[in-house]
């Protein structure tokens, strides 16, 4: 076992880091020691990790090298190449950058150091610039390098874990909510709270007295962030201190000056107490970015109020007021709006679509809202572009979900069971039940925006769908693709009703239960309904069946003993020589006097166990087949209720897991009992009642499947049907071509009933019929019809035939899977079946590929003749942030309504009570919540929320959505706001915009980039819709409205505007720029519309109208942006600008540097050849304003640049030469860099010693010797900038 020895004190940050990445590693986490290590380990600093025994194993010295060997083990250093030299930067970043920054600001409070407080003055502007560079980096992230935790995270949160104790002010943290967030985020893992517990965070900053423990004195802190760079050695005093070098004495000076230069500041501020106290004025109190309303009284429906000025900032609750029901009242959602009829012309084509109907007890979770905000984006969409548009909302009956809550319900407040009532009654009740609370749901999907035309939403239950759902049974019942059949189901006895068996994973939306598949790896107890005790499950039970006639044995096994009760054979392989002499022979059932065949099947597999299998037929789906091909007899031996019948005494009557313990109990008193053992397993449980499924034989009825899932294979081979992404063809030519037949029966009184009648006739020519048998069940619309069916088949007269309805419903699966037709009135022939039968596209999640696409390909084939759509977008099924499936045991299922008003953890936990999960697993989910969403989900908004989970669908297979990134888009919508904010003011009251948009030939070259980028924006944005391919939409818009409209083009025109009123050249090119810029702003908002129509609604309805008469009211039914009206793309101009922006983020950088701040300051461009002078003369206002230069002077190759310049090369065509002198102080900052060129070649020597020992190579894992090879290269770089550095300030002097 490896050996790690820290630092006792709790603010030794280096020692928490590795703790915590040891934290990561369970299975190989080392012995923890907070001593010094031995002399004879040669370890230089704590951390220390020892690997191997002894004092001969090797040492890894320093929290970075410690760190990185165990996240290594604990694989959080990075997935591949490319993330591990993430994580290496980050730790760089963490270690030079953040960490002496950390300790400067922090050690003066802990009375460490002494405190200068002009140099704490600096420090803490310093720490805050480097936390807003950190800041940036996690606007768009949850974690620092992918989707979960890595020792990036941890070592920037140790390095900052001090600032946040003791000196970040709430103030401080709200300028870098990112880092705020992020870290919050880590230090609740569990892994964090192991080893720092709870972090109290600061509040004020006062110098503190921090805990320590006897083990470590009060400077640990401090040697410990020495000791990696001085190479000390924490030997207390254990060993003599080595004499003080010449570097160390002046040191020590130093420190004497500053503490005594602070002893007289005390003194001074004692002195300023005994004075009276000078008044000081009041300062202004910051304003609060808070929430703000729409209080203008606005009846519904009516347009909202868009004269009043616009609020200061972004809300999400003043935008999103009133608009949805004017849109709604406008008719802007119905696809005659604009028309005569529906059935009008339209040259643009027709675009439907229909919901994937959800349950209508159901509840929106972010599953939903990625689907809604996905379909209603590509709805708004072909809306925009002119076409006949229609998004058709419905909800379905969700047959056993509604039959539970309502059951639930009556014995809560009545005591009644449904069979109290009846079945009339209860479907009464029902039906009352969805019609008060029945459209919750609708209510969610409009606060999303979802703009469906729910003048056209359906009910699966109502009576038009109910009669096409009848007619859809009733002809394939008569051509014989539905039949009757008594086979094995999936049964569960809580429910007594037949379940789904198709293995897919269990949809947000999804109308009906089905079977999960719960993994065991060995023995394991779990809970089934109506059972005290848990029940073993995941070990394989052994026992002997004896030979008839003989003392011989055959032994085998099973999973579930009980079901040996109904064991009607023995089967081996044919080619098994083991048994070769078994042919013809018996073996006895130990508890009846059954004799059973051994048979001899190709399904054995020999190498299983002893190569012989007990055969249950009517509990094995396997043993079924096995059965019906050698006409086994077929013993059921449970009832519906999960009761032992067809068994001999004392079984008889036993609950099925109570038969489990008495079997096996008496295998043993027969002394036929051999074995049991763990046994890795999948149990199939209900995904409703969670009860363990059986198979059971049951009369059913059943679709064949066989020739429409052909069709609906070869309609996707052939090129009619299309599946996008493609990556899914494989399972759905997998699934079709291998598809068995269907079971819709299904044993519930809410649904549609199936209508079919079994016939009983009086009349002994014709004999009475089996309830499994076809030829007695005919199928009718009515009662009299299904009569005369039934005395025309059998050749009586009608007063002959008695008839008695199926009892059961049928699956909604059903139903759903004639969704796209029965909608619009199939079997009749109506308008809007004509007009948008078939539909356009189906998207959906790809986890019900199989549950509801499929089937509707199938049955739309099968009943209408043509494919219910083109195309089926599959999207990816939403997880958290961790990767993990949506649970509520979890508690990371969210309701998009709390991420678009924002929730507190309490308001999370109350949901938790208020659900039907246990103690225990609201216990869990608590804990979820707490780690996941510390402080509650902040207000996003639901333009924030679609964008960004556009943004998050790729076309894979999973989405890990983290909540909190979505408040980053919320950033954003604010951003656009003062953007719009701000270019309003800029065009004045008086502003009247070109009756087209079009360029002049006047534009700048400022105003000529943006129309370029604009139109980029816009073909991008027209390819991602082609091609779904949302979050390429996303980019393009994210990218044109922050980096090229707001952080460019707004900046670099400012002085266009402040010129303006001076000559008429300036006047001229102003107008222009208007002109340009109201271009920018109604085609950007336009772009944004789809995925944002809120925010894009109550901008543009601000904006001036180029043709106020004939415009349309809306943005959302106004003209999307063509590629072909905006083709002002140019290449060259993106090529020139691209070059100008290099060369001003040159500048920038050198100006960071210098700490150049607000000092304006000359700056020489040297450039390559005389293109590139012309080139920067071309931009040259750009880059003076972009850059905040004084001036820009550009110089040919053979120019000479002044003296007094700091150099940095911008690019093979450019060198930026920032004049300084006069502007710093030169013998300070080559003071500085001296300093760091010391401290970088101590480290480097350092490294170089650990690297050419004789043992280094041996002894040293490969991956920390690629690690040091890595850290001497970028040190190597930093050296030689340093001198560059140094040289530069030294031609200054």
């Amino acid at each position: 076992m490896a050996t790690l020895y820290v630092s006792p004190h709790p603010d030794d940050f280096r020692s928490l880091l590795a703790l915590i990445a040891a934290e990561f590693c369970p299975s190989s986490r080392p012995r923890v020691i907070t001593e010094d290590p031995p002399a004879s380990l040669n370890a230089r600093s704590r951390p220390s990790l020892v690997l191997g025994a002894g004092d001969g194993g090797c040492v890894l010295s320093g929290a970075s090298a410690v760190a990185w060997y165990l996240s290594f083990q604990g694989k959080r250093a990075g997935v591949g190449t490319q993330q591990q030299s993430q994580v290496w930067q980050w730790l760089s970043f963490a270690d030079n950058e953040l960490t002496p920054v950390s300790c400067a600001v922090v050690f003066p409070l802990l009375g460490i150091t002494g405190i200068d407080k002009k140099l704490q003055q600096s420090s803490r502007a310093e720490l805050m610039r480097v936390l807003k560079v950190l800041d940036q980096a996690l606007l768009p992230r949850t974690f620092l390098v992918g989707e979960s935790i890595t020792l990036a995270d941890m070592a920037v949160a140790t390095a900052v874990l001090l600032p946040f104790k003791y000196a970040l002010e709430p103030s401080d943290k709200k300028e870098v909510m990112n880092v705020t967030r992020w870290f919050t985020t880590c230090i609740n893992q569990p892994q964090f709270l192991k080893v720092l517990g709870e972090i109290d965070p600061c509040q004020k900053v006062v110098p503190v007295t921090p805990k320590t423990n006897a083990a470590a004195d009060g400077k640990a802190v401090e040697a410990s962030a020495a000791a990696e760079s001085a190479g000390a050695t924490e030997n207390g005093n254990k060993t003599p201190r080595p004499p003080k070098t010449e570097a160390q004495l002046k040191k020590e000076a130093k420190k004497k000056e500053k503490l005594e230069k602070f002893q007289q500041k005390k003194e001074m501020e004692a002195k300023k107490k005994t004075q009276p106290p000078a008044e000081k004025k009041a300062k202004p109190e910051k304003k609060e970015l808070g929430v703000i309303t729409y209080d203008v009284a606005t009846a519904a429906g009516e347009k909202k109020d868009v004269v009043a000025p616009l609020p200061d900032s972004y809300s999400p609750q003043y935008v999103e007021a009133a608009w949805y029901p004017w849109w709604e009242r406008q008719g802007f959602f119905k696809p005659e709006y604009g028309k005569k009829s529906v059935s009008e012309q339209n040259h643009r084509g027709t675009f439907m679509m229909c919901i994937p109907p959800p349950n209508v007890t159901g509840s929106l979770h972010l599953g939903h809202a990625l689907t809604n905000a996905i379909q209603d984006c590509l709805t708004r969409w072909h809306r925009m572009r002119g076409e006949t548009t229609l998004w058709n909302p419905g909800c379905d009956h969700a047959g056993i979900a509604t039959q539970v809550v309502v059951e639930k319900k009556l014995m809560r407040e009545k005591g009644l069971s449904r069979h109290d009532l009846g079945r009339d009654n209860f479907i009464q009740e029902v039906w009352k039940w969805k019609n008060e609370k029945g459209d919750r749901i609708y209510h969610q999907l409009k606060k999303l925006g979802s703009s469906l035309d729910w003048d056209r939403a359906c009910f699966t239950m109502d009576p038009k769908l109910s009669y096409a759902v009848q007619e859809a049974f009733i002809r394939m019942h008569d051509e014989g693709v539905i039949y009757r059949s008594k086979r094995l189901v999936n049964w569960s006895c809580t429910l007594n009703s037949a379940i789904s068996d198709i293995e897919a994973s269990f949809f947000v939306c999804t109308l009906e239960l089905k079977v999960d598949k719960k993994e065991l790896t060995g023995r394991t107890l779990l809970p089934v309904p109506g059972y005290k005790d848990k029940v073993e499950f995941g070990v394989l039970v052994s026992f002997a069946y004896r030979v008839d006639g003989s003392d011989e044995e055959v032994i085998v096994a099973t999973t579930r003993i009980e079901t040996m009760l109904g064991d009607t054979a023995v089967a081996v392989h044919p080619t098994d020589p083991r048994y070769q002499h078994l042919k013809g022979k018996m073996v006895l059932h130990p508890f009846c006097d059954r004799k059973m065949p051994v048979v001899f099947d190709d399904f054995v597999d020999m190498s299983f166990g002893t190569g012989a299998v007990k055969i249950t037929p009517a509990h094995d789906h396997n043993d079924y087949e096995v059965g019906e091909r050698h006409n086994l007899a077929f013993i059921n031996i449970l009832d519906e209720n999960g009761l032992l019948i067809n068994v001999p005494p004392p079984f008889l009557g036993m609950r099925r897991f109570e038969a489990r313990k008495a079997v096996l109990q008496a295998l043993k008193d027969r002394d036929q009992f051999k074995e049991i053992k763990d046994n890795p397993m999948v149990v199939p449980v209900c995904s409703r009642s969670k009860d363990i499924v059986e198979p059971l034989l049951k009369p059913q009825w059943y679709v064949s499947c066989g020739d429409m899932g052909k069709q609906a294979a070869d309609a996707v081979r052939e090129g009619r049907l299309k599946i996008i992404p493609d990556h899914h063809l494989k399972t759905w030519f997998n699934w079709m071509d291998n598809i068995r037949d269907w079971c819709i029966s299904r044993q519930l009184w809410w649904g549609h009933r199936i209508p079919a009648f079994f016939v009983t006739v009086d009349d002994p020519s014709v004999k009475p019929g089996e309830d499994m048998d076809g030829h007695y069940w005919v199928s009718g619309r009515s009662e009299e019809e299904a009569r005369e069916k039934a005395a025309k088949r059998f050749g009586v007269s009608v007063d002959k035939i008695s008839l008695r309805q199926d009892e059961d419903v049928l699956d909604t699966w059903f139903s759903s899977g004639i969704f796209p037709f029965s909608i619009f009135g199939w079997p009749n022939e109506t308008e809007d079946l004509n007009v948008f039968y078939p539909g356009t596209l189906l998207e959906t999640g790809h986890d019900i590929l199989f549950f509801w696409v499929a089937r509707m390909v199938m049955m739309g084939l099968k009943l209408t003749g043509k494919l219910p759509f083109k195309e089926v977008y599959l999207h990816a099924v939403v997880r958290d942030a961790h990767g993990r499936k949506m649970s509520k045991s979890l508690g990371n299922v969210i309701d998009p309504l709390d991420v678009i008003t924002g929730i507190s953890l309490e308001g999370l936990h109350a949901q938790l009570v208020e659900s039907n999960l246990d103690p225990l697993e609201v216990e869990r989910a608590k804990q979820g919540q707490k780690s996941d969403y510390p402080s509650g989900i902040p207000e996003c908004g639901t333009d924030a929320l679609r964008f960004a989970l556009c943004a998050y669908t790729s076309q894979g297979r999973d989405i890990n959505l983290d909540v909190n990134r979505i408040l980053g888009y919320r950033h954003f919508c604010n951003k656009l706001w003062n953007a719009v904010k701000f270019a309003m003011k800029t065009l004045g009251d008086d502003f009247i915009p070109t009756e087209k948009a079009q360029m002049c030939g006047e534009e700048s070259v400022s105003d000529r980039w943006i129309l370029s980028r604009l139109s980029a924006a816009v073909s991008l944005c027209d390819a991602g819709f082609k091609a779904y391919d949302f979050p390429a939409i996303t980019t393009a818009i994210y990218n044109f409205w922050l980096y090229e409209l707001c952080d460019i083009y707004l900046e670099s025109v400012k002085p266009v505007f402040s010129k303006a009123e001076g000559d008429a050249g300036s006047h001229r090119r102003a107008a222009v720029c208007r002109q340009t810029l109201y271009t920018c702003l109604e085609v950007g908002l336009r772009l944004l519309s789809p995925m944002m129509p809120f925010v894009s609604e109550e901008l543009y309805q601000r904006l001036p109208r180029r043709r106020p008469q004939t415009d349309p009211p809306s943005i959302c039914v106004t003209r999307y942006p063509d590629a072909q009206e905006f083709c002002w793309n140019s290449e060259e101009i993106d090529r020139d600008m691209e070059f100008i922006m290099t060369v001003v983020k040159t500048i920038r950088s050198l100006r960071a540097d210098y700490n150049l701040t607000k000092t304006r300051a000359d700056c020489y461009l040297q450039c390559i050849d005389a293109a590139t002078v012309s080139l920067v003369q071309k931009y040259n206002l750009q880059i003076q304003t972009l850059s905040y230069s004084q001036a820009v002077i550009p110089l040919t190759a053979g120019q000479l640049v002044p003296e007094g310049c700091a150099v940095a090369i911008a690019s093979d065509r450019c060198t930026v030469n920032l004049m300084l002198k006069g502007l710093i102080d030169v013998d300070k900052e080559v003071t500085k860099l001296m300093t760091k060129k010391g401290d970088l070649e101590k480290q480097m020597e350092k490294l170089s010693q650990k690297m050419t020992k004789n043992d280094y190579r041996e002894k040293v894992p490969v991956k920390v010797q690629e690690q040091d090879a890595e850290k001497l290269r970028q040190s190597q770089t930093e050296l030689e900038k340093v001198k560059e550095a140094i040289d530069n300030f030294r031609k200054m002097m």
